[in-house]
């Protein structure tokens, strides 16, 4: 999974860049307007990959991981001053959803860009920018489907051309209505048919209210799908973060404690990034290995045997599988056979998250 952190100058993306990913990039030092990024991968920590590597022995473990990505270069106007570079575009249409920074902390260090802080006004500043950009796209592809079947170009797809029509123009609809496009009730083979166009409204999207240390936190009515919102303490999260890279857990602790942290940001946004998109954990154990693995929640056996290895999903045969209570109930896989947990499953089954599957194949 890879995630985008955006937002305005000034919103603290950096900051929350750091808390999520243990990092300590410089803050404040990017030039505003300017397309950059900076990149970290993170470990999804799963209490349960610790119980199956403390179990079976493994020579490796190995979590799922995210990539996050940093990204400078998004401000006020950039939709509608040429549009968005073409390097800054590729790279936010490249990922899987967005953590949208929004600033809601007021400090005298750091003035905010429009002079005063107001985060309902930059969050839709930026969801604007987002909107223009998609309709610019979805207006070029509609003139140019309805010069093409005008001049009689799709002959020999015509219908197929038509269907596309006709989601364009929902599309354009909604956009014009400056409703984004993850509003739409799109089947999976109309989101497939749209990969290619960098729709950025599209984009499953957490918005992080980003916080002063004694601030309340924020609500907002939020009647979007696919959206979700939260609220961090970002230069708090940040050094909390940073704690625990150097290993402090002692003081980690305390200070959690002092300041009411229940949960760092880093595994709250985490969890919230998996619901939002969707997604759910399965694992495969053995003596080599103990490997967490993603997929999306509804994905088949088969499905789940493909993000292992292609050449899993293409000798498919059947899945053994136990749910993850149930093996560490009976204590190991040979005790599950035995007390029935361990079951057959074939390339229709339902994956479940938890799941201990082993893949038979044969190629």
């Amino acid at each position: 999974m890879k995630l985008g952190v955006i937002g305005l100058p000034g919103a603290g993306k950096t900051t929350i860049f750091n808390a999520l990913t243990r990092g300590d990039a410089p803050t404040g030092q990017r030039v505003n307007g300017r397309f950059d990024v900076l990149t970290a991968v993170v470990d999804v920590h799963d209490e349960r990959v610790d119980r199956l590597t403390d179990m079976f022995h493994p020579k490796k473990t190995t979590f799922a991981r995210i990539t996050y990505t940093d990204i400078a270069g998004l401000k006020k106007g950039v939709g509608e001053s040429g549009g968005m570079s073409g390097p800054l575009l590729n790279h936010l249409a490249g990922l899987d959803g967005f953590i949208h920074v929004v600033r809601a902390f007021e400090s005298d260090l750091v003035p905010h860009p429009d002079g005063h802080v107001d985060a309902a006004r930059d969050l839709a500043a930026l969801d604007m920018e987002f909107l223009i950009n998609d309709l610019v796209a979805v207006e070029k592809r509609l003139e140019k489907l309805r010069h093409g079947l005008e001049r009689g170009a799709f002959k020999h797809n015509k219908a197929e051309a038509q269907t596309e029509l006709k989601l364009f123009e929902g599309l354009h609809e909604a956009l014009s209505a400056e409703r984004p496009l993850r509003d739409l009730d799109l089947d999976d083979a109309q989101e497939k048919s749209l990969r290619g166009y960098g729709l950025l409204t599209l984009k499953p999207t957490l918005i992080v209210f980003n916080i002063g240390d004694d601030q309340a936190e924020l609500s907002l009515d939020n009647d979007h799908k696919m959206t979700m919102i939260t609220n961090l303490r970002g230069k708090l999260e940040m050094e909390l973060a940073q704690l625990g890279a150097e290993g402090d857990e002692e003081s980690l602790t305390m200070f959690m404690a002092e300041y009411g942290v229940a949960e760092l940001s880093l595994d709250k946004v985490i969890r919230l990034s998996y619901d939002l998109m969707g997604l759910q954990s399965f694992f495969t154990v053995g003596e080599d290995e103990v490997r967490a693995w993603t997929v999306r929640r509804g994905a088949t056996a088969v499905t789940a045997a493909g993000t292992i290895h292609t050449d899993l999903s293409k000798g498919f045969i059947r899945a053994e599988t136990v749910a993850y209570d149930d093996l560490v109930a009976a204590g190991g896989l040979s005790q599950a056979r035995t007390a029935g947990k361990l079951r057959q499953e074939g390339k229709t089954y339902i994956v479940q998250d938890g799941d201990v599957i082993n893949v038979k194949f044969n190629l």
